[in-house]
């Protein structure tokens, strides 16, 4: 398949795959690279898995996820993830900075909370070669998930840091809503501070949880052409990452969905 030069699958993608498919898969289909997800990589091994894709030749575009900073994860469980992401070959912590904490209701507060814990965990990631990079995620999430929801409040976090240590995830189906998300891209993009671009559409009605409600390219109602457009334009020349969370999706081949993804990469976003 052509004009898959950028092209990267995120792992929860085609999560009904196993790693080794997934990258023979890879391989044969000319997809340069593949964003993982730690829990089936420590599954498979960690040290098993920096294997596989080195020998491959495969490009690890990301790491997911560090971050809940508010809630559950402390300090020890994002350095281990900064020390997978290094381990792994990748320079990109896609972090997801955590929701409200438990009976909380000041969102400020909780973005204070992740602030301070950027703090602590930039410098040591640097020391590792490993860029944060911190993912808004669409207000849906802000209570359990993610008190980041907009790119102007995730440069907002980055900013005391250099745009080599911390920087944000351009993330079609959490930004595309936002009116103020053209200028911030231009704004990330002129401070070198787009890490990653990730792709997955948007389609009604959501699922119960909605968590699994990221359409497949071309399905919904996101002008995804016009969101590579404008990335392009704010200078990131790096992978564009497909991730989807699908029930649907995951019931079908993985291999099937790979394919379908890739053609559609091509159709609707080339």
């Amino acid at each position: 398949m052509s004009d898959l030069a950028r092209f990267s699958i995120n792992q929860m993608t085609v999560r009904q795959l196993p790693l080794p498919d997934l990258v023979d898969a890879c391989v044969r289909l000319g997809i340069p690279g593949v964003g993982l997800w730690r829990e089936p990589v420590a599954e498979y091994g960690l040290e098993a898995t920096a294997k596989l894709v080195r020998d491959a030749g495969l490009a690890v575009t990301t790491l997911c996820r560090g971050g809940f900073f508010t809630t559950a994860a402390g300090p020890d469980d994002n350095r281990a993830a900064v020390d997978e992401a290094a381990a792994l070959g990748t320079d990109t912590l896609v972090l997801v900075s955590g929701g409200l904490p438990p009976g909380g209701k000041d969102l400020p507060a909780a973005r204070a909370l992740i602030a301070g814990a950027l703090a602590e965990l930039a410098p040591y990631a640097a020391s590792r070669g490993v860029r944060l990079a911190i993912e808004p995620l669409h207000p849906m999430y802000a209570a359990d998930r993610c008190a980041v929801s907009t790119l102007d409040q995730a440069l907002a976090l980055a900013q005391p840091f250099p745009a080599a240590q911390v920087g944000v995830v351009v993330d079609t189906y959490h930004v595309w809503w936002d009116d103020r998300a053209p200028a911030a891209v231009a704004r990330a993009g002129a401070e070198g501070r787009i890490h990653s671009f990730q792709l997955a559409d948007w389609t009604t009605p959501l699922p119960a949880g909605v968590l699994t409600g990221r359409g497949q390219l071309g399905d919904g109602t996101i002008d995804l052409r016009a969101w590579r457009e404008r990335v392009d334009a704010a200078g990131y020349t790096g992978p564009i990452e497909v991730e989807l969370f699908n029930d649907t999706l995951w019931a079908r081949d993985g291999l099937d969905v790979l394919e379908d993804t890739a053609r559609r990469y091509v159709a609707h976003v080339l």
